[in-house]
């Protein structure tokens, strides 16, 4: 077959320019990345062949070489390992086959600090070579196949495959250095990188033509805490996660008794681009006996600590184990049920002792982590002990369930809550009113899984969940902490009750019952959910969804106080009122659903509205 030239997929030419210029300053970890690449492949086909062992029969020794040329200015990064085909170069070079790239793309902004990070989470480390070569070849051959491919690229938005000659398995990929970067050829630079970045790789790192071995070759999680420097635990996570940021936390520990295993996780200090996406997978590597078998089991760690990172290694499992093995094995199980304790014992340690560094923490990953409160019975107490978050009285900060109900008002019976799509909206809230005059903290939930845990939950501490949006509020009970408001200040009770049945008289069906509410202090109106019904929020979001053909009509609730209110009170028991207070009936339906950030059922029939009572207005000005 000749020579074929392709483009590059859009977003992989976008990467290549934000790699080249984001990550100039740190240039020598392109090495890192390829060296990592090279012996992810070594540990795929060492798996592989333990089913299939003629794939390494003549050649079963796993290494990576180096080869250096400095006259050249060639540096070959070459491995034993799985090797690619024709269509795997294209697939993993040339494009990026995975979920959620468009909103990996969407995320990348240009300012390098910030894009470096989202780079690495994308596990486009081969693309770093660019930095400092002006061309690179790579050639494969794959384990069992006799075929070899080469694909060459200057990085300028396209690249060639064509037919090659390689004698045995494994990549090799030759990076033709810049005339700036011809360091990168020398010998003392190279093991004074691969001795920084690479040396807790456990697959020998062998420089050519110097018979020298440049890494420990030794698997890091082995080794005693005490005996591994900050240093080292920092660059193995950037091996094992291919992530660019630095690790939040670490875990590393063993367990030996009945079943023995050693972990080593880590929590990533930014939030994966794509933490939300159905297809995202954890990133823990399972080991048994220091070999490599797979990083795609799900039923390794939990899906609510999908963001961890790092490595299991058991000394329990057979070599040769399969998935249908470990889907019924007691040891994962156990593992399993290991791991998530132990990573709860260190969250706890960290929210109570670093508080400030745990509200980092839970700004990345509390939305996933109350995914578990939701799903995990069995952990639901522990999560609800670490989880945080804002309310009326915390201002910037957390605050904790404990944090709340050590804090409740004297009568104070229940948790109040009131969840939406953001914190400043949800801080304007009308129905928010009545309970921040009394001093009644109320906790603000952003998070689309907050409607279904809480649900689930329904008490803490023997303390009810109780939306402060749904069914009528129970503040008369409560002691306000604004005395401001006189009883005079509201309409008589005649006057209030013909006001509402005017307003239920004309709405009609458009709303679900109209009544006086304790809820407000400063607005004039406000909608809540009849105590039967779906919480607001819960139902916009259904609908937007699709699993929710129409909301329920709302309960429109006013308040007596207002001066609005008291007008439209006073006036409800005149002569002609029904007709004169129709449009002005809708528009305080509209101007509560606008308060909720609904969209009005008829904007055109509002604006009609609006303009007639301020005319209205203006023309009763003119005429005193």
């Amino acid at each position: 077959m000749s020579e074929e030239t392709l483009s590059f997929q859009a977003e992989v030419s976008r990467l290549l320019h934000i790699v080249v210029n984001s990550l100039y300053s740190e240039k020598e970890i392109f090495l890192r990345e390829l060296v990592s690449n090279a012996s992810d492949a070594c540990d795929r086909l060492r798996y592989l062949a333990l089913t299939k062992p003629a794939l390494t029969e003549d050649d079963p020794e796993f290494c990576i070489r180096l080869s250096a040329d400095q006259k050249a200015r060639t540096l070959v990064i070459s491995d034993n390992g799985i090797g690619m085909s024709r269509d795997e170069l294209i697939e993993n070079l040339g494009t990026i086959a995975r979920s959620g790239t468009q909103a990996f793309v969407d995320q990348l902004s240009g300012d390098s600090s910030k894009d470096v990070a989202l780079i690495g989470q994308f596990g486009v480390g081969f693309y770093s070579a660019f930095i400092v070569a002006d061309r690179v070849e790579v050639t494969s051959r794959k384990a069992g196949e006799n075929q070899a491919w080469r694909w060459t690229s200057d990085g300028s938005g396209e690249f060639s495959i064509a037919e090659a000659e390689r004698d045995s398995r494994g990549t090799s990929v030759t990076v033709h250095l810049k005339k700036t970067e011809k360091e990168f050829a020398d010998p003392e630079r190279l093991r004074h990188i691969i001795k920084t970045y690479s040396d807790h790789i456990p697959i020998p790192i062998l420089l050519e033509g110097e018979d020298e071995k440049l890494n420990a070759a030794t698997a890091l999680w082995t080794f005693p805490r005490k005996d591994i420097s900050e240093d080292q635990y920092k660059e193995f996570y950037h091996h094992v996660g291919h992530a660019f940021d630095e690790p939040w936390m670490t875990i590393h520990a063993r367990a030996e008794g009945k079943i023995e295993y050693t972990l080593l996780l880590y929590v990533p200090s930014v939030r994966p681009f794509d933490l939300f996406n159905p297809d995202r997978r954890h990133q823990v590597k399972l080991y048994v006996k220091r070999v490599f078998i797979t990083d795609e089991y799900e039923g390794l760690v939990p899906p609510y600590l999908r963001f961890l990172k790092g490595v299991i290694d058991s000394e329990d499992l057979p070599l040769n184990v399969s998935r249908e093995l470990l889907q019924t094995s007691p040891v994962i199980t156990r593992i399993k049920s290991a791991v998530v304790r132990r990573v709860m014992t260190e969250l706890k340690k960290k929210a109570e002792k670093q508080p400030e560094e745990y509200t980092t923490f839970w700004e990345n990953f509390g939305a996933v982590l109350k995914e578990g409160i939701y799903e995990d019975a069995e952990r639901r107490e522990d999560l609800l002990k670490i989880a945080r978050f804002r309310s009326t009285v915390s201002g910037d900060d957390l605050v904790s369930l404990d944090d709340y109900v050590g804090r409740m008002k004297e009568g104070q019976d229940a948790i109040y809550y009131i969840s939406g799509e953001s914190l400043e909206g949800l801080r304007r809230s009308p129905q928010l009113e009545g309970f921040i005059a009394r001093g009644v903290e109320v906790l603000l939930l952003t998070d689309a899984v907050d409607e279904f845990w809480v649900p689930t939950v329904q008490q803490y501490s023997e303390k009810p969940f109780r939306s402060v949006t749904q069914g009528a509020a129970d503040l008369e009970k409560l002691p306000s902490d604004d005395e401001s408001a006189e009883e005079d200040d509201q309409p008589s009770d005649s006057q209030t009750g013909t006001l509402i049945a005017l307003l239920k008289q004309t709405l009609g069906d458009a709303v679900k019952d109209v009544r006086t509410s304790e809820r407000m202090t400063d607005s004039a109106v406000c909608l809540v959910a009849d105590e039967h019904d779906l919480d607001m929020h819960l139902a916009r979001m259904l609908k937007q969804q699709g699993q929710l053909n129409e909301l329920a009509p709302r309960v429109l609730e006013i308040n007596p106080k207002h001066p609005l209110i008291r007008s439209l009170a006073e006036r409800s028991t005149q002569k002609g009122a029904s007709d004169a207070l129709e449009d002005t009936a809708f528009l305080l339906l509209d101007q509560a659903r606008i308060a909720e950030g609904e969209p009005l059922p008829d904007p055109a029939e509002f604006s009609r509205r609006l303009a007639g009572v301020m005319t209205k207005c203006i023309d009763a000005t003119n005429a005193d």
